[in-house]
């Protein structure tokens, strides 16, 4: 039983919004689902980082998630911010299971264990020199990281954060979410949306005592990236 990674599918089955006319993306779909079927058993799990699909409401995504639904594993998908489809945890299981997508999971504000590892996470924030709201909505989601966090019943699992954002880009960080990181001692981060040219000054390797990996989809030419 693996765990894998990867963020940023943006996914578009239902609506009008091709990722194909960006550098790289060319049959990214395809790429995704032959690369996937080639790495993933349905006894593994992966974790979804975020932008899933363009859809603007569940109904608008369902075709995205039926097509993740029927690639092997578990899946977690955690909110990206380009997922304006995202409601509440309730609403969005219910919609799930009423439709039969029983392997598609939610982290907001939870966790789950898969064999000793504990998944958490949440969207993260970058402020990115921005307007004081921004800082409003990066404590907040330093708070749904550190009730995800808690949320880990089991002190012999290991803990690995994923998030959409990046904690820390080029010359930024994003304070509070760096601080929750220390205070767990959190020693792996997963996060995506970075994308193109901005790649370059991603964080891909141990900063501050914590091993990052950018796994947003184009980083990884459309692989998932095994996590264990």
């Amino acid at each position: 039983m693996s765990i894998y990674a990867m963020g940023d599918l943006h996914l578009s089955f239902s609506c009008e919004k091709p990722m194909d006319v960006f550098k790289g993306w060319d049959n990214y779909v395809d790429r995704i689902t032959e690369n996937w079927l080639r790495l993933i058993k349905p006894e593994d799990t992966i974790v979804l980082c975020g932008d899933i699909s363009w859809g603007m409401n569940m109904d608008e995504t369902m075709a995205d998630m039926k097509y993740i639904h029927e690639l092997p594993g578990e899946k977690i998908i955690l909110k990206g911010n380009h997922d304006y489809w995202w409601t509440t945890y309730n609403k969005m299981d219910s919609i799930l299971k009423e439709n039969g997508l029983d392997s598609i999971h939610f982290l907001h504000n939870n966790s789950y264990i898969v064999e000793n590892t504990a998944i958490c996470g949440s969207r993260g924030w970058l402020f990115e020199q921005g307007q004081p709201h921004d800082i409003k909505i990066l404590n907040r989601e330093a708070n749904r990281l550190r009730m995800s966090l808690d949320s880990v019943k089991d002190d012999t699992a290991e803990k690995i954060v994923f998030l959409h954002y990046p904690p820390v880009y080029y010359n930024e960080i994003s304070q509070p979410i760096m601080d929750v990181l220390k205070e767990y001692n959190i020693k792996t981060c997963y996060y995506g949306h970075i994308h193109g040219g901005a790649q370059r000054f991603a964080i891909d390797n141990v900063f501050m005592d914590i091993d990052f990996h950018l796994v947003a989809a184009d980083y990884l030419k459309f692989c998932p990236d095994k996590v264990k």
